[in-house]
């Protein structure tokens, strides 16, 4: 069954993912449609965490087997290759993960249709000889040079030359568009799109992800991160069912209860 359209009332990264999670874990609950998660605590940057929350996701996804949220939130923005005091640090971002992908790419075999931030920072349809586009780069340089137009400051993840195959699963890429929009007086929102998203392995990384890579951005454009949102058309959560969570359900109910969230 689905469930009427989700818009959480926090705006906390952990404690709006915990309240999908548990819209998703009530009776007679498979899907959310749509789901519209937005974050807008921030500190100098960085979403703000309830790091128990993550700390119980990641224990769970580890005795699951699943990536942890620090690896999804990679292949959107790898954080770990980003120093912001070092002059040209876009650049130096870039060079680097240029050159590293190569050996990205097969290290994990979920690499092997690409990843976000490659797609974002060398998009090239299948069969185009043109050289690959930094889409992040453009936006970067169109908005220094004055050019703020909302339609002109966002970037492509799907690629119709390449994904659009006749697979029942796919499996990527699930972050289809991300725009960048300047907002009142020099803040930044950016935005991500889902057709469909697997809550419990992956919208947690996801969120984080586009909240990274939205402060580099805002670092880039002179702007201060204000506002993330995640827009899933479809919300499941994702290849575990309900009993298989069952103990985490509980544990994380508990936890709100006594820290006097809901969730």
């Amino acid at each position: 069954m689905s469930s009427d359209p989700l818009y959480p009332a926090s705006r906390n990264i952990s404690l709006t993912w915990a309240e999908a999670f548990l819209r998703l874990n009530e009776p007679g609950v498979t899907e959310i449609s749509p789901a519209v998660i937005v974050v807008t605590e921030f500190a100098d940057g960085a979403a703000t965490e309830d790091r128990t929350i993550r700390g119980l996701l990641d224990s769970e996804m580890a005795r699951l087997d699943q990536r942890s949220c620090e690896d999804v939130a990679s292949t959107i923005f790898p954080i770990s290759m980003w120093n912001p005091s070092i002059p040209d640090n876009a650049e130096q971002l870039f060079r680097r993960y240029d050159r590293i992908w190569p050996s990205v790419k097969h290290r994990d075999r979920a690499n092997n249709r690409g990843n976000y931030f490659r797609r974002l920072t060398a998009y090239c349809p299948e069969g185009n000889s043109t050289a690959p586009v930094n889409q992040l780069q453009h936006v970067i340089e169109t908005f220094r040079r004055g050019n703020h137009r909302r339609s002109a400051l966002q970037a492509a993840v799907f690629d119709p030359t390449r994904d659009h195959v006749h697979n029942r699963i796919l499996g990527f890429p699930c972050l289809q568009q991300i725009g960048f929009a300047p907002v009142g007086d020099g803040g930044l929102a950016i935005t991500g799109f889902y057709p469909l998203q697997y809550l419990f392995e992956k919208a947690y990384g996801n969120y984080l992800g586009l909240c990274r890579l939205g402060n580099f951005m805002a670092v880039q454009m002179g702007l201060t991160l204000v506002k993330m949102t995640c827009i899933a058309s479809a919300l499941k959560l994702g290849n575990r069912n309900k009993t298989d969570l069952i103990t985490f359900a509980r544990n994380l109910r508990a936890y709100l209860a006594a820290s006097g969230d809901k969730g």
